[in-house]
């Protein structure tokens, strides 16, 4: 009994607020048993009316039910639509000037800081990227220029053409003619590994000086193939241990180690300083004749005839111990350089296209 009393204290709350549909579907048992009962019980004509009467109260009480949970209803959605929806546009834009801030705050911070330090080759890859984007200038001084033939001068110019823009080059490297600055830089490399780089090479003078030969081809070729480039060529005679790169928007340094490196953004006192150094520096540097490009057509792929001949007119004559194996790897370097940060560069693609 005391389960009972209990399960009914428990049953009468519930039934109290939903009564209607309690009636409808206590009417609902009792017509299905009365249904199924023979008709000597209950009559046939009995058994019709009180199903009949039973279904329109079930479905007045049915009606009941939505129209109470409507009026129930309708509070709730004026609340979500006249509220939390009606401030979601505000919400969102306040959600946009916020991540506007955060970025412009970002920016504002790079802009007041001096220099950076990139600590990864993926990051510094990045960086490379950012600084090609978009830009009409590049500036370069370095040891042999051996990233800037395998990655940074053919997507700046692929680039520029693509965007039928101008494009401003300028290229310090080591004199390949200068032993001297040739022996130096290799003894420098090799001090520091000597194993094998990522190129699958160790440095030795020749190498430096192939290397630097082959940054002298290299702009040759691609300047008689795009006629808004704009592109000099210095050659150093002393070695430096840092390579500068230096594009419209920023200037990124790196040395030897490939996880390693500085940037600067345009406009601060860093870059402008480089952009300065890198100016005077490659106004001392002994100038490579590219004006005579037109003189010395190379083709999509240079003949050994072409090279030496390019070399001799422009007064650079590659050295007479050279057999056709050497000058076959001079342009090998110029036109098929493998990235010295480890990944191998995607061959560039010549277009079909002249001056």
């Amino acid at each position: 009994m005391a389960r009972f009393t209990a399960a009914l204290k428990r049953l009468l709350p519930w039934a109290g607020q939903n009564a209607d549909g309690a009636i409808a579907l206590l009417l609902a048992v009792v017509i299905g048993v009365l249904g199924v009962m023979p008709d000597t019980v209950v009559p046939d004509e009995t058994q019709d009316q009180l199903v009949n009467a039973a279904t329109l109260v079930i479905m007045a009480l049915v009606a009941t039910a939505l129209l109470r949970d409507r009026v129930r209803q309708a509070p709730v959605e004026e609340t979500i639509t006249s509220g939390a929806l009606a401030e979601l546009p505000v919400r969102l834009a306040r959600l946009e000037e916020i991540e506007t801030l955060v970025h412009g705050t970002r920016r504002a911070l790079d802009s007041l800081q001096l220099v950076r330090v990139l600590g990864s080759r993926q990051e510094i890859a990045q960086c490379h990227a950012e600084a090609r984007k978009d830009t009409t200038r590049w500036s370069f001084k370095g040891g042999t220029g051996t990233y800037l033939r395998a990655v940074t001068l053919p997507e700046c110019v692929a680039a520029a053409r693509r965007d039928k823009r101008h494009l401003t080059v300028r290229v310090e490297v080591i004199d390949p003619t200068d032993t001297d600055v040739c022996e130096t830089y290799a003894h420098y490399r090799r001090s520091l590994a000597d194993a094998p780089d990522a190129t699958g090479e160790t440095w030795t003078a020749d190498r430096v000086r192939k290397e630097s030969y082959a940054t002298v081809l290299a702009a040759f070729w691609h300047r008689q193939r795009y006629g808004l480039l704009d592109i000099g060529v210095g050659l150093s005679s002393t070695m430096t241990t840092f390579r500068w790169d230096l594009s419209a928007t920023r200037l990124i340094m790196t040395v030897e180690d490939p996880n390693k490196a500085m940037t600067a953004l345009a406009g601060t006192f860093y870059y402008e300083n480089c952009d300065t150094e890198l100016r005077l520096s490659f106004e001392q540097a002994r100038r490579v004749p590219l004006e005579m490009y037109k003189k010395v057509p190379l083709s999509d792929e240079p003949t050994l005839e072409e090279v030496q001949e390019l070399f001799e007119r422009v007064g650079l004559p590659l050295p007479k111990t050279y057999n056709g194996k050497d000058v076959v790897d001079v342009a090998r370097k110029a036109l098929r350089a493998v990235d010295p940060y480890g990944e191998p560069a995607a061959r560039f693609t010549r277009p079909n296209v002249s001056t």
